[in-house]
C-alpha cells in the first residue's frame, strides 16, 4: 500500500472497514510505506486514537472537524482561493487532469478533496506524483497547522504529507486565517495542476 493510498483511507469519512483494518494499516505503514520514524511514530498514535473510539463518536468528531471548521477543510482550493471565483476554474482543471489521466472522481465529490487527490497520486509514477505533492505542499502544511493549533488527532496524516511535500516553510508565518492573497490564489491553482 503506497503512503498516498494509506493516508488517503485514514483522511476519508471513518467507516467500520476503516475501523476494522487498523492493523493491517499499521503492519503495511511499518513495511511497506517507507515512512521515517517520527512520521511512523505519527502514524501509530493516530492509528490506536482511531482504535479507541466508537464509529459514531468519530464520524462526528471528523465531520466537526473537517465540514464544520473551514480552516481545516480538506478541499485545496478552499485554502488557496477560498470562495473566490477563480477556484471554479481550479476546479475545472483539474478534472479534465483526472480525465486525461482516467481517473474516474465519484459523482459526489470535488476533484480538489484531499483523500481523492491521494487516490489519484497513487496512480502515478513517484517522481510525478511527489512533484504534484510539493505544489500542494504549501496548503497540506497549512492545513496540518490548523488542525495541530486546535489539537485534532487528524493532524498526523496532514503532517505526514507536508514533510513528504518537502515544504519547509512555517506556515504560521501566512497570517491569522493562514489564507495566500488573490494573487497566489490566481497562480497556485494553476500550479497545481500544470
Amino acid at each position: 500500500m503506497s503512503t498516498y493510498k494509506l493516508i488517503s483511507v485514514l483522511l476519508d469519512y471513518p467507516s467500520e472497514e476503516l475501523l476494522g483494518n487498523l492493523g493491517e494499516i499499521q503492519r503495511r505503514a511499518a513495511t511497506e510505506s517507507g515512512l521515517s520514524f517520527e512520521n511512523l511514530e505519527r502514524l501509530t498514535h493516530f492509528l490506536a486514537y482511531l482504535g479507541s473510539v466508537d464509529l459514531l463518536d468519530l464520524q462526528a468528531e471528523y465531520v466537526q472537524t473537517f465540514d464544520m471548521t473551514p480552516e481545516h477543510s480538506l478541499h485545496l482550493t478552499h485554502h488557496l482561493c477560498g470562495d473566490d471565483r477563480n477556484r471554479g476554474p481550479a476546479l475545472i482543471e483539474l478534472t479534465e487532469l483526472y480525465r486525461t489521466r482516467g481517473f474516474e472522481i465519484p459523482d459526489n465529490e470535488l476533484p480538489d478533496y484531499l483523500p481523492l487527490v491521494l487516490e489519484f497520486l497513487h496512480t502515478l509514477p513517484a517522481e510525478e506524483a511527489q512533484g504534484f505533492l510539493a505544489e500542494a505542499g504549501r496548503v497540506v502544511a497549512i492545513i496540518a497547522a490548523n488542525l495541530e493549533r486546535s489539537a485534532s488527532p487528524w493532524h498526523a496524516g496532514l503532517r505526514i504529507l507536508a514533510d513528504m511535500s518537502g515544504y519547509k516553510d512555517d506556515p504560521k508565518a501566512c497570517g491569522e486565517d493562514m489564507r495566500p492573497t488573490k494573487d497566489v490564489c490566481q497562480s497556485a491553482c494553476g500550479a497545481m495542476i500544470d
